[in-house]
């Protein structure tokens, strides 16, 4: 990781946005430095995806200052933002599933042979040497339809790479993916850091930002509030950050008194999907369905709620 004393890849300093009456960010401050992994974290409203939108060239900022390796920089498109080093990987990536994976990486900008024709070789090549840079083993031939939520980040990253990308902004990006999936993507960008790439990871979940994380910045209520090394912090103060009150003050346990059955599901199979769940849930009673992504928690809410098929089994 490099000393902070170095000149911030990107920076952006008092920067404000409204739209009409309504102010999404009050003088946010971010300072992402190369060779670390930078979080932002807040509630849903605290600002975090503007603020990705302003250095993605989506939206232009009120006012501040937004600077790249210490020179002013006023992206005006997403085009420019790209241009300038600038990738963002989003929790759902948007590739064309009819493409192979090599066509994704290199769309809109194939190099071409002597007379003018794409050359399929070099972009195959190179898209090779890129996965065996991140560590990770995906077909380049492969269409991308039918392709896992991560396997779609890691092409979606691999394309940034392409372009020499220096700032990656992860855009909660484990939100779908499995405790296997999590720990690749994980090595995936710790390996990015150590080329001296800055990276920005935007998460709910404080044990990944823990875990991945050198700094985090906390904003609220579209407010930067502080920038701490992760090491230098822990959960409850950084929720406190958050939610400008204490931990305890979140939603308290209270007493409730259980009732009768209100929904009993006995034996409820359909093969190949799920089988033998059975539950029941009581009046004054918050039951939790917890499971890992394709574990089956959405198709069981479907059979229960009768919009989905199920073979065997009863709810009452």
């Amino acid at each position: 990781m490099q000393s902070k004393d170095a000149i911030p890849v990107l920076e952006l300093k008092g920067v404000s946005k409204s739209f009409g009456a309504v102010v999404a960010l009050r003088n946010a401050d971010l300072t992402l430095h190369a060779g670390s992994i930078h979080a932002v974290v807040g509630e849903n409203g605290a600002g975090k995806s503007t603020l990705v939108k302003i250095m993605a060239g989506l939206y232009q900022r009120d006012t501040g200052t937004f600077e790249m390796d210490g020179h002013p920089v006023s992206f005006r498109t997403t085009a420019e933002a790209k241009a300038a080093g600038v990738a963002v990987i989003y929790q759902e990536p948007t590739l064309f599933p009819d493409l192979s994976v090599t066509e994704n990486v290199f769309m809109g900008r194939q190099p071409t042979g002597r007379f003018g024709r794409i050359d399929k070789a070099a972009m195959r090549a190179e898209v090779v040497e890129l996965m065996t840079r991140l560590g990770v083993r995906i077909d380049p031939d492969r269409i991308t339809q039918g392709l896992s939520i991560a396997d779609q980040q890691i092409i979606e990253i691999a394309k940034a790479i392409s372009l020499d990308a220096r700032v990656l902004i992860m855009d909660e990006p484990t939100a779908a993916l499995s405790g296997v999936e999590v720990d690749r993507l994980f090595a995936v960008a710790r390996s990015l850091r150590d080329e001296g790439r800055a990276l920005m990871f935007i998460s709910h979940r404080f044990d990944e930002v823990f875990a991945l994380c050198d700094t985090v910045t906390v904003m609220r209520d579209g407010t930067y509030i502080d920038t701490v090394p992760t090491a230098e912090t822990n959960v409850p103060a950084m929720v406190r950050m958050m939610v400008g009150r204490d931990v305890n003050e979140l939603f308290p346990k209270q007493a409730a008194e259980i009732g009768r059955p209100l929904l009993e599901v006995t034996g409820l199979t359909e093969p190949g999907v799920f089988s033998d769940i059975s539950f029941t849930v009581r009046s004054g009673e918050i039951v939790a369905l917890a499971g890992l992504v394709g574990a089956g928690r959405s198709e069981v809410a479907r059979a229960v709620f009768g919009v989905a098929p199920f073979t065997t089994g009863s709810v009452v």
